[in-house]
């Protein structure tokens, strides 16, 4: 297992610190409920530095990106973030990402921990045709996401970078917690608005205790990445490994809107016969009718008792007070406002198809 820069002081803050995608990783301090509610309400920290960051540079950098991924890179502008991600050859996903464009012919890929090794892999087998710069900067750089609605006012006299006026999906380079040249990203896991630090192992430190020295009297928190889990599904954020995977299409996780077909990338002809013809099935998001609570890979039904899908990311939402889930079901049965069922233990628990996200604020 690798550790975080940052592991010494989880530890002293009595996080519990499980095994994560490779990483011993905090998981919850206080607990899920309080840490979720505190990023819901004011503002709260996770350490995400076991993510995967790519630099890919060069004068083929952006058409490498453009082959491997299934968003159109060339829209982005200097300060640009997309989400996307790299189909395979077969139908499914290699893994999700973001995309960041630091510079002419400069972009950072930004992966998830699981998937680091299996996506510097594919990204370099493809550039034997393109030529590009490939850096794996993974082991160099922390993370931080300071997420929550007063996120940008407790952060202010950290930078002289006017923080609110950095729209969603875009980052400025600048200085932040008495370090120069850090990316100040508005990207989050959370629909809670806020930052994303990218910095140096060597840097995080100092930041760390000056993003909590600047938030105390706001009442910000270390938060795990239990609460992180609960607050993404909320806004029904897929996760790799749940919700999308090497098997699941971008078509039928819902992820249409990252998919575009204006240009050449990696099966790209399959994806858009299935899109054409429909696919069979589709990602749909729940809500449980009666009190209970869906788990990852709970079978869905009909009002049958037939099987027609599984849960890939289910919870009991403290926003909401009720279980939410997400799975895959034939896609007669994604209609919004279909009644399906979860087998939970010996009861099939009625269920209703909504619209994402499950929380509106």
């Amino acid at each position: 297992m690798k550790t975080i820069a940052l592991h010494s002081i989880h530890e002293a803050l009595g996080a519990k610190i499980v095994p994560f995608a490779g990483f011993n990783m905090p998981v919850q301090y206080e607990g899920v409920t309080i840490e979720h509610h505190t990023v819901r309400e004011s503002v709260g920290v996770f350490d995400v530095s076991h993510m995967g960051e790519f630099l890919v540079e060069g004068e083929h950098a952006l058409a490498l990106i453009q082959k491997v991924t299934s968003n159109d890179a060339s829209k982005l502008a200097i300060g640009d973030a997309q989400y996307s991600c790299f189909p395979n050859q077969n139908g499914g996903i290699v893994d999700d990402l973001i995309c960041y464009k630091i510079k002419e012919n400069t972009y950072m890929l930004v992966v998830n921990a699981s998937n680091i090794d299996k996506d510097w892999n594919w990204i370099s087998s493809y550039n034997k045709n393109f030529g590009a710069t490939l850096r794996n900067l993974s082991d160099d750089y922390s993370l931080l996401a300071i997420q929550g609605p007063k996120a940008v006012e407790a952060m202010q006299s950290l930078s002289s970078i006017d923080l609110s006026s950095i729209p969603f999906y875009k980052f400025k380079v600048g200085d932040f917690a008495g370090i120069e040249h850090v990316i100040i990203s508005a990207t989050g896991y959370t629909g809670a608005g806020g930052f994303e630090i990218y910095c140096k192992n060597n840097e995080v430190e100092q930041i760390w205790h000056r993003v909590f020295e600047a938030g105390k009297s706001y009442g910000i928190k270390p938060i795990g990445l239990a609460a992180r889990d609960t607050l993404r599904t909320e806004m029904g954020y897929c996760l790799y490994g749940n919700d999308i995977n090497d098997t699941t299409s971008p078509i039928e996780a819902g992820l249409g809107w990252i998919t575009k077909f204006t240009k050449d990338f990696v099966n790209h002809e399959a994806l858009a016969k299935q899109k054409e013809d429909k696919p069979t099935r589709k990602l749909v998001a729940f809500e449980m009718v009666e009190k209970s609570i869906p788990r990852h890979d709970y079978e869905i039904l009909d009002t049958n008792g037939n099987i027609i899908g599984k849960v890939t990311s289910g919870t009991m939402s403290p926003s909401l007070g009720k279980g939410i889930g997400m799975g895959y079901v034939s896609s007669k049965f994604a209609a919004l406002g279909s009644e399906i069922f979860v087998q939970i233990r010996k009861n099939a628990m009625p269920a209703t198809v909504v619209k994402l996200p499950f929380y509106k604020g």
